[in-house]
């Protein structure tokens, strides 16, 4: 099947019932595996690393990185024994002073010394605060690399999976600073947020990552107060980004977000 061909089936209503798949499992540990599959068919790729970098951006030093997913034929990917240190990545150079979403592709090299250096790759890369959510696609280097109409799809692709990621990314760390919680209350905070993103996708509807934050705070029954302390912002802040959520959606208010949430 031709790019060409592919990309225009991504209007279709197969392309949409797999992007809402991939947005249910946001926080699963099949939401790699999802991604690969979705993106396979329009764009061949073998494998799929997701992962998130706290930066220390006054030293441009990396602090952690945190593997987030991966999915696909890693036998056909070699991964060096020897890694360099964090701080020598070729990543690293232009995710320091980003601001807006980059791709970064960069072709195998052989004996590379870095992870997946030995393969092509494909980077999309968004940035929260010193954080920065990678989606890391990968061919063999057997294999040709990225074409320009790939390279061009997989960028309008990304407006739509590194909101996904970042999403991903933040329920994992909610997941963790929560284990204490009943197993309940996380197992009805899952339902809804499936729901929700559900929700969001028959509608054709795209909220950023701090609008989907304060809707499911609302729907959790969280105040305005305890989601601006949550999230380490003003009052006002919380107003504006439901001000500009309900406008996307139609909608007046938290009553009029519960009424859409169950389709009334």
């Amino acid at each position: 099947m031709s790019l060409t061909r592919s990309i225009g089936d991504t209007r279709g209503p197969h392309f949409y019932a797999e992007m809402g798949e991939l947005i249910s499992n946001s926080g699963d540990e099949h939401f790699a595996a999802n991604m690969l599959h979705l993106v396979d068919k329009w764009v061949p790729i073998h494998l799929v690393d997701l992962s998130e970098w706290t930066l220390d951006e006054l030293r441009d030093r990396v602090l952690d990185i945190k593997l987030l997913g991966s999915a696909g034929l890693k036998q056909d990917l070699s991964v060096p024994q020897t890694l360099h240190p964090l701080n020598d990545h070729p990543l690293l150079r232009e995710m320091l002073r980003m601001q807006d979403p980059l791709l970064i592709q960069m072709k195998a090299k052989a004996n590379s010394t870095h992870p997946r250096g030995s393969s092509h790759q494909c980077n999309l890369v968004s940035r929260q605060s010193n954080r920065r959510c990678v989606i890391s696609f990968y061919r063999p280097p057997t294999q040709r690399g990225f074409s320009l109409a790939e390279l061009s799809f997989l960028k309008c692709l990304s407006d739509t999976l590194l909101p996904l990621m970042e999403r991903h990314a933040q329920i994992l760390r909610q997941a963790h600073h929560t284990e204490t919680e009943p197993a309940h209350n996380l197992l009805e905070q899952s339902q809804l947020q499936r729901e929700f993103y559900k929700r969001l996708s028959l509608s054709d509807i795209t909220l950023s990552a701090r609008e989907q934050e304060v809707c499911l705070g609302l729907l959790t029954g969280g105040t305005v107060p305890q989601i601006a302390e949550k999230l380490s912002v003003k009052n006002s802040s919380i107003e504006t980004y439901l001000k500009r959520a309900a406008a996307k959606l139609g909608v007046s208010g938290r009553h009029g977000l519960a009424k859409w949430m169950v389709g009334a």
